[in-house]
């Protein structure tokens, strides 16, 4: 069950905020596929080298990607890594799988949303149907199979999912650490009240009463530390406020399946060079005018 953290400024920057994930640390990533993820943290957790982390979520891209890409993790527990049908396949996740580098301990998304209620609620589990008889039950020996002593079916108990933190991004929050999200929140929600503590992004810090007035999504008592990083999602999309990125996310994609030379210029430009470096490198008016015109958006496909 969540921590509680009652300052009233938690503002930190992005050094400070991932000093409060060490390594071997189990990490909840939030947002989802291209969407809200945690990406300025990401990088600095990069620059900060950090190792063997147990990253989990649910469906997720160029976050999980970048820090296997780095050398960042030793366990991946996610449902699917990936660009979807518009981009393919998570190289560098793909190739640590092949190879072991990385020991992958598939989910689904429900599973994982199960075990973070569980967390939620104090229970030692709960249980589900979902991957009874599937190969997950082979990754995860934590798994249990019970009868229900109602109905006598076997279910599967999956035990409580408790992370050291959970990584979020908000479009604005305040000082307190109180979150605006606007929906879907895929699990970010569940990740802030199961894990022991939030460090999040937002890319505007505003006044507590503009929070309220767009609606509080995340209390500020789950949160840690809180940094104003703009476009802290990119090159994944905060919507309404920016799109994604697909020129950026391809052109890591290439480099990250080349590996070698290439991969290391990506992290020396992207990653390594510092945020501000890498926010000069955003082409800011093309992503924030998407919803201007129907052309605005089908560009961001081109």
């Amino acid at each position: 069950m969540t921590g509680f953290h009652l300052g009233t400024d938690k503002r930190a920057t992005l050094d400070e905020a991932a000093a409060l994930v060490p390594s071997g640390a189990t990490v909840a990533l939030g947002g989802g596929l291209c969407a809200r993820l945690p990406m300025a943290l990401v990088r600095a957790l990069v620059r900060a080298d950090r190792n063997e982390l147990h990253v989990v979520g649910s469906a997720h891209s160029i976050d999980v990607d970048l820090l296997i890409a780095a050398g960042a993790v030793g366990v991946c527990e996610e449902s699917y890594v990936g660009f979807e049908q518009d981009l393919g396949l998570a190289p560098a996740y793909r190739r640590a799988a092949e190879t072991g580098a990385v020991a992958v301990r598939e989910s689904c998304c429900v599973t994982v949303l199960t075990q973070l209620r569980a967390a939620e609620m104090g229970l030692s589990f709960l249980p589900v149907r979902g991957v009874k008889g599937t190969d997950m039950e082979a990754l995860h020996p934590e798994y249990r199979r019970v009868r229900c002593p109602f109905t006598g079916d076997e279910l599967v108990a999956v035990p409580p999912l408790a992370p050291d933190v959970a990584l979020l991004h908000a479009p604005i929050g305040d000082a307190a650490g109180n979150l605006h999200l606007d929906q879907p929140y895929v699990l970010d929600e569940r990740f802030a009240h199961a894990s022991r503590m939030v460090v999040t992004t937002v890319d505007r810090l505003v006044p507590t009463s503009e929070v309220v007035a767009a609606g509080v999504t995340i209390p500020g008592h789950t949160v840690a530390a809180v940094v104003e990083a703009p476009f802290g999602a990119h090159p994944a999309s905060c919507y309404p406020g920016y799109a994604y990125d697909r020129p950026h996310l391809a052109g890591y994609i290439a480099a990250a399946a080349a590996g070698g030379s290439q991969l290391a210029s990506y992290l020396d430009r992207y990653v390594h060079a510092g945020e501000d470096a890498y926010r000069a490198e955003i082409d800011v008016a093309r992503l924030t005018s998407w919803s201007t015109c129907d052309t605005a958006w089908q560009e961001l496909f081109r």
